[in-house]
C-alpha cells in the first residue's frame, strides 16, 4: 500500500513576489519574469493541491481534511499592515456581513470565512517583518525624536497605544500628509546619504515609495513602520503571530504555515480594502517583545517550532547524506524538501518537492544527499 505521494501545489503570482527564488527552488522556468509570490500546499478551496497516485492525478481533498495551509513565500515588496481576528470574532463578523448582504467576493468584504488565521513562519533567508507595537519607552522616544511626530505625543502619553493609533488612522488625508510628507522627505534623504540600514524605519518608508516623496495622499500605513517592532529573522529562525497582533512582512523568503482562512483586516500599505473601524476592534493595543523561535529539539535530527494553537505544527528535519529518519503520522502530513534529496518508498524528493503522507503511517526517509525537510502536521 502506498503511504506517501508526490504533491503538486499551486503558484500565486501576486505583484509583491520575487521572480527568482521560488522558480529556482521548484525548478520552474520563468521566461516571462512573472512574480512568484507564494506556493500553496494544502486544500484551500481556491487552490487545492494535486497528488500523484498510481492511478493518476487526484485532489488532496480525496485523502481527508487539512485544517492548515502550508506555503513558501518570496517577499520582494512590502505586504500590507494587517491583523487577524480571533475565531470568535471571525464568526461574529462573517455573520454580520452576511446579514448585511455583502457578497462573499465583494472587494469591501472583511470576513471570507468563520475561522481564525494564526500563522508561524520560518525564514529561508534573512527575513524582515513588522511585529507588534514597540515597548512604551521606545515608542515614546520615537515620537519625541522627530518633529513631525510631536503633534501625536499627547495622544500616547507613554501608555495609550489605542489612543495614538486610532487618532492617527482617523486623520483626514490632508492632516496625515502634514505629518507624513516631512517624514518621507527625511526618510528619502537619510537613505540617499547612507545614514540608515534595514533596522531603521526610514529604510522601509523609502523602499515603499521607491525613493520618491509623494505630493499628497501618502499611505497612512507608513506610520505603522515607525510604531511597530522591526524584526530581523535569520535563516531557520521562526516567528509565531496570533490573533490581534498588528504586523507586516517586509522582505525575504520563508516557510509559512497558517490556519485555513482568508480573514485579513488591513491598516495600509495596500491598494486593497481598508476598514479602519473594523480593524481597530481587533488589534491588541499592548507592547510586544518579539519572540524569535530557534526551535526546540525533539532529537538530534528534528526541531520543533512551538505554536500555541491546535490547527497546526511545524518542525525541521536535518539529515546528513546516508542517514535515515522515521516519523509516525497522526493525520495527513506534508514533507517539504528545501535542500538536498530524500527517498521514501523508492520515490525521490528533491529540493522544492513535497511528499504528502497519509495518516497513521510509519514513514522512513533516507537522505541520498544532505537534506533539509520541513514537516507540517496537526498536533
Amino acid at each position: 500500500m502506498q503511504k506517501a505521494y508526490k504533491l503538486h501545489g499551486v503558484h500565486r503570482h501576486y505583484d509583491w513576489g520575487g521572480t527568482e527564488f521560488i522558480p529556482n527552488l521548484m525548478k520552474v522556468q520563468n521566461a516571462e519574469n512573472k512574480p512568484f509570490a507564494e506556493y500553496w500546499m494544502g486544500a484551500h478551496p481556491s487552490a487545492p493541491a494535486q497528488i500523484e497516485t498510481q492511478n493518476g492525478i487526484a485532489s488532496i481533498n480525496d485523502f481527508g481534511t487539512i485544517p492548515y495551509l502550508f506555503k513558501v513565500l518570496d517577499v520582494a515588496k512590502m505586504l500590507s499592515i494587517q491583523v487577524h481576528p480571533s475565531i470568535e470574532n471571525a464568526i461574529i463578523g462573517y455573520e454580520l456581513e452576511d446579514k448585511a448582504g455583502i457578497d462573499l467576493y465583494a472587494s469591501n468584504r472583511n470576513y471570507k470565512d468563520k475561522n481564525h488565521k494564526p500563522e508561524v513562519m520560518v525564514a529561508l533567508s534573512d527575513f524582515w517583518l513588522l511585529h507588534g507595537f514597540l515597548a512604551p519607552d521606545l515608542l515614546d522616544a520615537r515620537l519625541n525624536d522627530y518633529f513631525y511626530f510631536h503633534p501625536l505625543i499627547d495622544h500616547f502619553r507613554g501608555v495609550d497605544y489605542q489612543g495614538l493609533y486610532s487618532f492617527f488612522m482617523h486623520l483626514s488625508n490632508e492632516d496625515a500628509d502634514r505629518i507624513l510628507k516631512p517624514l518621507m522627505m527625511d526618510a528619502v534623504a537619510s537613505v540617499k546619504r547612507g545614514e540608515v540600514d534595514k533596522s531603521h524605519p526610514h529604510w522601509w518608508a523609502n523602499k515603499y515609495y521607491n525613493g520618491v516623496v509623494p505630493e499628497k495622499g501618502i499611505d497612512k500605513g507608513i506610520f505603522s513602520i515607525y510604531i511597530l517592532n522591526i524584526v530581523e529573522v535569520k535563516k531557520y529562525q521562526g516567528v509565531f503571530q496570533g490573533a490581534g497582533l498588528l504586523h507586516a512582512y517586509l522582505e525575504g523568503q520563508n516557510i509559512e504555515l497558517m490556519a485555513n482562512s482568508d480573514n485579513v483586516l488591513r491598516g495600509g500599505l495596500t491598494p486593497k480594502h481598508v476598514d479602519i473601524d473594523e480593524l481597530l476592534k481587533h488589534i491588541k493595543f499592548i507592547p510586544t517583545i518579539p519572540n524569535v523561535l530557534n526551535g526546540v529539539a525533539f532529537n538530534n535530527m528534528e526541531i520543533n517550532y512551538p505554536c500555541p494553537v491546535a490547527d497546526f505544527g511545524l518542525s525541521k528535519i536535518a539529515l546528513k547524506a546516508g542517514e535515515a529518519y522515521t516519523i509516525q503520522t497522526k493525520r495527513l502530513e506534508m514533507l517539504l524538501v528545501t535542500e538536498g534529496e530524500i527517498v521514501i518508498d523508492g520515490i525521490a524528493y528533491g529540493a522544492g518537492e513535497v511528499a504528502m503522507v497519509k495518516a497513521l503511517q510509519d514513514i522512513t526517509m533516507q537522505a541520498s544527499q544532505a537534506a533539509i525537510v520541513f514537516k507540517s502536521f496537526v498536533p
